[in-house]
């Protein structure tokens, strides 16, 4: 089990890497882009809902998570450009060893796979490299996108925890499901949740 920052996770054209300085205005853009697109998604700060982080701050509290091993926040880049992000965290070690995960995709690449292959990538690493036990996904029940994500992953379905994350300025209702290391068959390549992803669905996933 080693934790390594930065990191970077290959899939063809699909890398997953830290956000960097330069990304600031590729990122605002697509983030102003795509502002209507997730906004029903996007957790909020109950004391401030309106209010954006800026992206120096966004970046520096990343890096600092990231390198004590608390926070996986990973850039979706698809041929150098950036298209979405997937993110692990509060990663637990000890008897719990579990993390949840969170992802959004640009609205125009939404449909393509990116959002399940990106996110089985970040699954394998954090089964295999990281030996978590544990795998949460928390999505409202009106997101029909992400709850496809989960589907094709096949994270099992645990329950609706109430008023659980504050989304869109208020206290919403999530589902919750999950994976643990035992319902994945890893190969010697380290692919588990990829490579079931793989076969399951090849039209989303190019093997070169």
């Amino acid at each position: 089990m080693v934790h390594v920052w930065p990191l970077t996770l290959r899939d063809e054209e699909l890398v997953l890497r830290p956000l960097r300085r330069r990304d600031r205005g590729d990122f605002e853009r697509l983030r102003e882009r795509n502002r209507e697109w997730l906004r029903p998604w996007d957790a909020t700060d109950p004391e401030a809902p309106r209010r954006r982080v800026p992206f120096s701050t966004l970046r520096r509290w990343n890096e600092q998570q990231a390198r004590l091993g608390l926070q996986l926040p990973l850039m979706i880049t698809v041929r150098g450009k950036l298209v979405g992000q997937v993110s692990a965290g509060p990663i637990q070690y000890g008897a719990l060893r579990s993390t949840s995960l969170g992802y959004w995709i640009d609205g125009d690449r939404a449909g393509a796979g990116l959002a399940p292959r990106a996110t089985a990538l970040v699954m394998d690493h954090l089964f295999v490299e990281l030996g978590l036990h544990r795998i949460e996904v928390t999505v409202r029940e009106e997101n029909t996108a992400s709850l496809r994500v989960v589907e094709k992953l096949h994270l099992r379905p645990e329950g609706t925890r109430a008023r659980a994350i504050h989304v869109d300025g208020a206290w919403r209702d999530h589902l919750v499901f999950a994976l643990t290391a035992e319902e994945v068959a890893t190969g010697d390549d380290g692919h588990g949740v990829l490579a079931r992803l793989r076969r399951e669905f090849p039209s989303d996933t190019p093997t070169g």
